[in-house]
Parts: C-alpha cells; structure tokens; sequence
C-alpha cells in the first residue's frame, strides 16, 4: 500500500507518538456523560444520548485498505475523494540500524498505521464555526454530521480542524467528514462500514455510555491513546498503539 502524506494529522505530537504517547487522562470512565436528571435530581428525568465512539488497534491494522474502499463505496463518495484514509508510520530513529533486521536503510519492518479520519470531537470547533449550522451534533446519536442542503462551502470547518481531516466533497461542492456511517448504515443499526468490512478486528465501535457495550469493556481492559488531547476537544476516536518491544 502507499504511503498517505497526510503529516498534518499528527503534526505536535512528535514521530511515533502514538507508540510512546503518555496514556494518563485516557480513562474512558472520567469522560462518560450524565444524564441531566443525574446532575439535578428535582428536574424531570430525560433519556441519555448516546456516546459513540471507535477504537483503531495499531496492533491489528496491515493496511490493506479495505476500510476506506468500504466507507467510499457505501456513502458513494466521488472517486479520489475519502473520508478516512491510513497513515503509514515507522518507529525507527533515523540513522539507527533496525533492531530487527539490522539495516540502517529504510526497511518495513516496523510498519505501522493509523487511522486519519474525524475525531468526533465531544467539543468540536467545526461545530462551534459553522455560521449555517451545516456542520452539527445530530440529537438522536450525539455524532458530529453535515447537512449539505444548508453548506455554503465557506470551509470554515475546514480551518478550524485541528487535525485536518474535513475536505470539500469535488462533486456536491459542500464539506463532509466521517460520521460513523450515520446516514448509511447506523441508521439501519448496523456498524460503520468499515468495522463491518476490516477482516483484522482493528476496528470497535459502540456505545461508550453503555457499560455492557463491547467497546466500553475494550477500553476498561486497553490502554488507549487520542490524537493531540491536550487541546481540549475530547476526541471520540481512540487508539491502541503498538505494544511490541524491541529486541
């Protein structure tokens, strides 16, 4: 597979963060929502939204690619437009020999990917900019999502995306992001495409509010990482970085 030169997702980090990245503040038990009749026990009980969120294992991922091939195909997206792509990285300190192959050329033997897609911010600024309101939380699913009818193109969603990854749709004109699948398969109840389609298990989705869900027990058991936490948008997007140690 090719390399995606999409730097700017990760860029502040520092190279192979998402291997070494400090995993305090990561607990998903200290980010679940309250209801509002929690947090007010004189107000009128209201039904809890959802809190969906999707879990990429570095460990698991081999970049085949068959998750963005499955997410263009199911949102009928235009050809080399998508709304998710791999990143490619390797651990390796420039002018050291591989630990593994003892090469000091470029080898493949720590291949590893990452997931470059929208974050799903809780606090999302995409949101918070857009003067149409185009750029929105869907009430039902708490999922950040687009109206098109309602884009005006402005891409000021675009420019206040810390990580990069919302893009003009060249066909419709109007900007788009990943949103789980929202109108295409969860809607239906199904899992995003790309969970269904990835062979490997690299990919969980659910609901982080139930703590029966699959991905709530995940995250109770795995160390996870976000892209760039320290700017306060709460991603919903959450990584399990490489666990191999070097020989």
């Amino acid at each position: 597979m090719s390399t995606i030169n999409r730097r700017t997702f990760i860029k502040g980090t520092g190279a192979g963060s998402l291997f070494v990245l400090t995993l305090a503040g990561c607990s998903p038990k200290e980010e679940r929502p309250t209801s509002k009749a929690s947090a007010d026990s004189s107000s009128e009980p209201v039904q809890k939204r959802p809190q969906y969120v999707m879990v990429f294992d570095q460990n698991k991922c081999v970049g085949c690619g068959e998750c963005k091939e499955a997410c263009n195909e199911t949102n009928k997206l235009p050809a080399g437009f998508h709304r998710l792509t791999l990143e490619r990285q390797n651990g390796r300190t420039e002018g050291e020999a591989c630990p593994y192959c003892g090469k000091i050329e470029p080898c493949d033997c720590e291949r590893k990917y990452v997931r470059v897609s929208c974050q799903q911010c809780l606090d999302a600024p995409c949101v918070r900019v857009c003067p149409t309101q185009a750029a929105h939380r869907d009430p039902k699913t708490n999922i950040v999502t687009m109206d098109p009818d309602r884009c005006v193109g402005c891409k000021y969603c675009i420019a206040a995306c810390p990580y990069n990854v919302r893009l003009i749709n060249p066909q419709t004109k109007t900007a788009e992001n990943c949103d789980f699948c929202l109108h295409t398969k969860l809607v239906n109840g199904e899992d995003p495409a790309c969970v269904s389609k990835c062979r490997y298990g690299a990919l969980a989705f659910g609901d982080l509010s139930d703590p029966k869900s699959y991905v709530s027990r995940l995250l109770n058991v795995k160390d996870t990482v976000r892209i760039r936490p320290y700017l306060g948008t709460n991603p919903s997007l959450r990584y399990v970085p490489v666990t191999k140690e070097k020989i």
